[in-house]
């Protein structure tokens, strides 16, 4: 991993967010559900399912990342999980923060694969070493991203007994 930082800013992401709806857009996807991987997708899909037009927003929880670069050795998905059923035979646009590794993307595409009719993927970064190259995506860096939401410490630590659901 390379020492240099990319910053992302609010208003960084707002250009991201216009430009990544404007992909979608242009590839002529219409997509019926918005999916965005929690935590780093939340704002990602919000700002697109305003952009498209899409009501029809879920999520679902991965929790692979545990501090930076350190990460368990493969993605879990957490409860509560979308129902199978829920999503049969729509167009899914998978919203996530960046394609570090690409395994979350890959673990959310292979459980949405034998439900939806369509699933594409749309991140504000991409970094090289992915094995998911997304559908689409607003910037390619190798550098570790601080990201607006998450660039501080939280306020208040959790206790370690606690469940954990970070992304």
């Amino acid at each position: 991993m390379s020492e240099e930082r990319e910053i992302l800013t609010w208003s960084d992401f707002g250009v991201a967010v216009d430009d990544l709806a404007r992909q979608v857009v242009d590839s002529g996807f219409e997509p019926d559900l918005i999916l965005s991987i929690a935590r780093g997708g939340l704002g990602l899909g919000m700002g697109l399912g305003y952009a498209l037009d899409v009501k029809n927003l879920s999520a679902v929880n991965v929790e692979f990342y545990t501090g930076v670069d350190r990460r368990l050795p493969v993605p879990i998905m957490l409860p509560p999980t979308p129902d199978a059923i829920d999503l049969a035979g729509l167009r899914v646009l998978i919203a996530d923060d960046v394609a570090d590794t690409g395994l979350t993307l890959r673990h959310v595409q292979e459980f949405c694969a034998d439900h939806v009719a369509e699933a594409r993927t749309a991140v504000v970064y991409h970094k090289p070493r992915s094995v998911v190259v997304p559908d689409y995506l607003w910037r390619a860096t190798d550098a570790w991203i601080d990201f607006p939401w998450s660039n501080k410490p939280p306020l208040r630590r959790r206790s370690e007994s606690a469940p954990s659901a970070s992304a």
